[in-house]
């Protein structure tokens, strides 16, 4: 393709490899060939070049980093100092291109389609950014594509893909690679990404292939958006709706402020005020717009998006990030400070999602720990058991067991969590991923074309095809839907009598005998888990 060609809707990406370690680097004035390595919860987060020449990877512990790489500088991961520092990289990039959207500190996207013609195409936009970003001392690669997570994934790469190209670029990248940038993802991706893999899905284009019905009935609604992202798919669209002028906050300063602690406490502030606002139209914010405007008139402006809605802790940590890194003036030769303090702080979402669309995970950022998120639920779990009684509040701890039921034991809060049955120990016969997400014990009748009820043989059959399920409602008259497809049985018993270890009779149709599981999907879309035992089924669980 020329270089001049274009398309109306290009993104270019520009990532800064390791941009934790390199920010820590930075913040304690090491050159780039000392290594160094960025820790959470005594494992490394990330490391640069040459910690990983010398052997060190992420996940590492602490003290298996250090035994490879003695030399090796080691410091505590802090979102502040990554955001702070990464704030003078956005302005250069703004010097040449004012329209800059940061996902995370380390990661930005520009719209490419006009820059590039006012730069003389799309490479030439690249390079001149690259350049711009290099010269200040960060490394940095760039990539183009026509949506964004394939642009995201071609900086990591420093790949260029032509128009039209995102689906074939993607088709032969392993499946990994959905799970590689958390801020486009859901913090349950990785363990998409492991059961795709466990089901021998290896590449984004094998899942590409997968029906959406299926994977919108077997997964959960991340893996939807995965299955878009896959297709190369245009991403989340905006809210339908016009946004509510009343979401916007324009904070008049006064006094104007000049300090970074003044300006972090204020950010705190308008940050709640806005997740007030939102709340009271049952909304939630993925893309924010902050700006700063001083006392002469000088404007600061960066948007911000984020895969999920944004916190008021994550809104005032951004907040906080730009207007720090703007403050302090980086490090030298970034742009200036401030011409004067600032007067005028603006918060503007520009893309809404209604609050039910997205939902907040219960651990904090995404990461696999926050002891301080953890201990606010712990204490808020506490009130309420003063409140109920020590019952009131269990927690599921994994147990042992073939069934889901039977994976999951719950404890009192504040016993020792100690399952029912080890779940390590084999368990031939166990339900495979994914579990129901409701779990019930209800009767159903399970039919034949005929109306006549369906069993199951001592050799694990059904003694005739499924096509209609029947349930008793009280007080309602018997409900029926139709099977528009169904899998099983699988035995994992006899005797009717808990959940043996055999796999069926070898011999007769014992259908009293044995016990066994399947799967029906309903003409409403909902798939059902089945359990045979002693001549008759019950839902045991529901797929949502």
């Amino acid at each position: 393709m020329a270089d001049h060609v274009t398309s109306e809707k290009r993104i270019l990406a520009l990532w800064c490899p390791d941009w934790p370690a390199t920010a820590a680097a930075i913040d304690a004035d090491l050159g780039p060939h000392h290594p160094i390595a960025v820790l959470h919860a005594n494992r490394v987060v990330a490391c640069s070049a040459p910690a990983r020449t010398a052997g060190v990877r992420r996940g590492m512990r602490k003290r298996q980093a250090q035994s490879a790489c003695p030399e090796m500088t080691v410091v505590a991961a802090d979102d502040h100092r990554d955001g702070r520092i990464f704030e003078p990289v956005v302005a250069v990039v703004t010097e040449l291109v004012p329209v800059v959207e940061v996902l995370r500190p380390g990661l930005l996207v520009v719209p490419a389609a006009r820059a590039s013609r006012y730069f003389g195409g799309e490479d030439t936009l690249a390079e001149n950014l690259i350049d711009a970003v290099a010269a200040s001392g960060v490394e940095v690669q760039g990539g183009v594509a026509d949506e964004l997570f394939t642009a995201v994934l071609a900086a990591r790469h420093g790949r260029h893909v032509e128009p039209g190209g995102d689906a074939a670029y993607l088709s032969g990248r392993p499946i990994g690679d959905l799970a590689v940038e958390p801020s486009l993802s859901a913090p349950t991706r990785v363990e998409l990404v492991e059961l795709l893999r466990r089901l021998g899905i290896s590449t984004i284009g094998a899942f590409a292939q997968m029906s959406i019905r299926d994977v919108a009935t077997r997964f959960d609604a991340d893996a939807v958006v995965a299955h878009r992202l896959a297709n190369a798919e245009p991403g989340r669209p905006p809210s339908g709706q016009a946004l509510p002028v009343d979401l916007i906050i324009e904070h008049q300063c006064d006094p104007p402020i000049d300090r970074v602690d003044s300006a972090a406490f204020l950010g705190r502030r308008l940050a709640d005020e806005l997740a007030g606002r939102l709340a009271a139209v049952s909304a939630a914010c993925t893309r924010l717009t902050v700006e700063a405007i001083t006392e002469r008139g000088q404007r600061h402006s960066r948007t911000w998006r984020c895969a999920q809605p944004l916190t008021p802790d994550a809104t005032a940590d951004r907040i906080r990030w730009q207007l720090e890194g703007w403050l302090t003036g980086g490090r030298p030769g970034a742009p200036d400070r401030p011409d004067s303090p600032i007067a005028v702080l603006r918060l503007e979402p520009i893309e809404v999602v209604e609050a039910g669309t997205l939902q907040y995970p219960l651990s904090g950022n995404g990461l696999p720990e926050d002891p301080e998120i953890d201990e606010r639920a712990r204490r808020s779990l506490v009130r309420v058991q003063g409140l109920l009684g020590g019952d009131a509040v269990q927690l599921p701890i994994p147990s042992g067991g073939r069934g889901p039921a039977e994976q999951i034991t719950m404890v009192a809060l504040g016993d020792e969590r100690i399952p029912a049955r080890d779940p390590a120990a084999p368990w031939p016969g166990r339900l495979p991923q994914p579990t129901p997400a409701v779990l019930l014990e209800t009767p159903i009748h399970v039919l034949d074309m005929l109306g006549a009820p369906v069993e199951v043989t001592g050799r694990g059959c059904f003694t005739a095809e499924p096509t209609t399920v029947s349930m008793e409602r009280a007080g309602r008259r018997r409900q029926s839907w139709e099977l528009q497809w169904w899998a099983g049985p699988w035995p994992f018993g006899l005797g009717g009598g808990g959940d043996g270890g055999g796999g069926g009779s070898n011999g007769g149709d014992g259908a009293e005998e044995i016990t066994a599981r399947a799967q029906v999907l309903l003409d409403d879309s909902r798939a059902l888990l089945l359990r045979y035992r002693s001549r008759s089924w019950v839902v045991e669980g529901v797929y949502e």
